[in-house]
C-alpha cells in the first residue's frame, strides 16, 4: 500500500507499508534530468529525514531522454540540521546516492 503525500508538505512524498513486516516507509523523491550534477533538497525534507532516519528512504529519480527513468536509493544523506535561514540545499548527485 502506498500513498502520495507530496502536496501536503510533510517532509516526505510517499508513505508506504511493507506487507511482509508491516513496517511503514517514508520516501522523499528528488527528480532530475540525466546528466544533471546536483539535486535540490528542501529544509523540510532534511528535517524529516533527520528525525526519522530509521524509517525514511530517499529516492532520486533520473529521467532519461527516452521517457524512461532510473531510481537511486539514498540513506543518511544528511547528518546535521541546516541553518534556520536555509530553505533548500543543493548536493552533488554522487554525494546522495549509495
Amino acid at each position: 500500500m502506498s500513498r502520495d503525500r507530496e502536496i501536503e508538505k510533510l517532509g516526505y512524498d510517499i508513505k508506504s507499508r511493507d506487507p511482509a513486516i508491516a513496517k511503514l516507509h517514508f520516501s522523499a523523491v528528488t527528480c532530475g534530468v540525466g546528466g544533471a550534477q546536483t539535486r535540490t533538497v528542501t529544509r523540510n525534507e532534511i528535517l524529516y529525514f533527520l528525525n526519522r532516519s530509521g524509517d525514511i528512504m530517499r529516492a532520486i529519480a533520473v529521467f532519461l531522454a527516452t521517457y524512461r527513468h532510473r531510481v537511486h536509493k539514498v540513506r543518511r544523506a544528511f547528518e546535521v540540521e541546516p541553518d534556520s535561514g536555509v530553505s533548500s540545499i543543493n548536493r552533488g548527485f554522487a554525494e546522495l546516492v549509495v
